[in-house]
């Protein structure tokens, strides 16, 4: 019910959002042409009729920002960052729309005016909103009570979620738990939960919701619970108690009607993903296109350091497991490894030639890898990918290694503008690019490029 009810409410917001960016339009214009009476004064049909598409760029920036995912209506300081976020994403989008017709001169007050406007209005919508279902969840009628079968780690984390947004209206009565002495509200075991229920709607009060917070091994007491409060009013809800697993992009989905939970899994595709991927292409095509004369130059200068091919190919591993071969401008000799086999590169190795070692030190041996990149093979952010040969070693030594594979491996990465490359731990290295796999976004990405531009390139551990 509860998922059903936030569902209702962010697809109200999206119609008043569309009532707030049209109302806002035209106070925009109003101020502008009709309080302030500039000497170039426009008709109001003129900016009308583009408002339609200023509509469809603004929701559409909304949706992407995440505006309507339910955890943003919860508390009132992420509601008003993620209002001025979308509101800022949408003006961008708008200006930008607008930019490209040239039959009007769009007024730069009308766009603040309507940057203003927008956020007030979409912000005094999701106030009353608020304080309208602050007021009706407290009133008895609108008030739930629970009873949560599970003391423990999960079942007490779901109580102290319940308190931190009251307007879910839900009143936690107590735990039910085998172990009475685990938390003080304990009421009493398990199997005391059909008498709990029978009498507490004897006495007028009745339990609506029972909460299941019990571990995946406890799946035969979970059926005996259905069972028993199938024949009662109250609804049950399972939420099983994974806190002791180490999950990865955890989620449930369902597959023709049978649900699903992802407990290791790569990340969720989403409509940031295809963002992802196009600043990818139009940022490798022009860097590859502007530095062209310094590869040029590196070319030169490698092939006539030693003899071979200018480029080094390495097999190296991807995303899913996929191999490919990663491109380097090549900094050692042809037979460089034909008596070693692979070795990891060590600080003091003199097999590079002398300028394979400026490049080294510099990472510009790194740069033809932006091919990699248009050929969809990396991307410019991920964690570096490894040689299949150590990572035999690595998968079973490193736990969670292989769960960098999940993405795309980058030319930069969070753990290598942390200084966790060449020669350094391999479980420090491991625990940053994870983080950035959970932890992704489009501003992480430009962070991370950035960071590489002032410590990412020359650094004491490239080698």
């Amino acid at each position: 019910m509860l998922q059903e009810q936030n569902r209702l409410l962010q697809r109200l917001l999206f119609g008043l959002d569309a009532a707030v960016i049209a109302l806002a339009w035209i106070a925009a214009y109003w101020v502008r042409f009709e309080v302030l009476r500039p000497p170039e004064w426009l008709p109001l049909a003129s900016y009308l009729w583009l408002l339609p598409w200023s509509l469809l760029a603004s929701l559409m920036m909304f949706w992407m920002s995440g505006l309507y995912q339910e955890a943003q209506a919860q508390r009132l300081s992420k509601l008003l960052f993620s209002v001025l976020r979308a509101s800022a994403l949408a003006l961008i989008a708008v200006a930008a729309a607008l930019s490209f017709y040239r039959e009007l001169s769009f007024s730069r007050l009308f766009l603040i005016l309507f940057g203003v406007f927008t956020p007030l209005g979409m912000l005094s919508v999701r106030l009353v909103v608020y304080i309208v279902r602050q007021r009706r969840s407290r009133g008895p009628s609108h008030r739930h009570r629970v009873v949560i079968v599970g003391a423990g780690k999960v079942g007490q984390r779901l109580e102290q979620s319940f308190n931190n947004y009251p307007w879910i209206s839900f009143d936690v009565v107590g735990f039910l738990d085998d172990d009475v002495t685990r938390h003080p509200r304990v009421l009493g075991k398990t199997a005391d939960l059909t008498h709990l229920l029978d009498a507490a709607e004897v006495e007028g009060h009745p339990i609506q919701y029972v909460y299941l917070a019990l571990p995946l091994s406890a799946a035969d007491r979970i059926q005996q619970i259905t069972d028993e409060c199938s024949t009662r009013l109250a609804h049950v809800c399972f939420v099983p108690d994974l806190l002791n697993m180490d999950l990865f992009n955890a989620r449930v989905s369902d597959v023709d009607g049978l649900p699903v939970l992802h407990l290791l899994d790569e990340t969720p595709l989403s409509l940031w993903r295809f963002g992802k991927r196009g600043i990818d292409l139009i940022f490798s095509a022009l860097f590859l296109l502007v530095m062209s004369p310094l590869l040029a130059i590196i070319a030169v200068l490698v092939k006539a350091s030693s003899p071979g091919p200018v480029f080094y190919r390495q097999e190296r591993m991807g995303l899913n497991g996929k191999t490919f071969e990663m491109l380097k401008f090549r900094s050692m000799p042809v037979a460089a490894e034909q008596s070693s086999g692979p070795v990891w590169a060590t600080k003091g190795e003199d097999r590079a030639t002398p300028i394979g070692k400026f490049l080294r030190r510099t990472s510009l041996d790194e740069l033809p890898q932006f091919i990699n990149v248009l050929r969809g093979e990396m991307s410019i952010v991920g964690p570096r990918p490894e040689r299949p040969v150590f990572i035999a070693s690595f998968r079973s030594q490193v736990p969670g290694y292989m769960l960098r594979h999940k993405v795309k491996a980058g030319i930069t990465g969070w753990a290598q503008v942390n200084g966790w490359r060449g020669d350094t731990s391999i479980e420090r290295r491991i625990e940053y690019d994870l983080y950035y796999i959970q932890h992704w976004s489009l501003a992480f990405d430009i962070k991370i490029m950035l960071m590489t531009v002032w410590k990412g390139f020359v650094h004491d551990n490239a080698y």
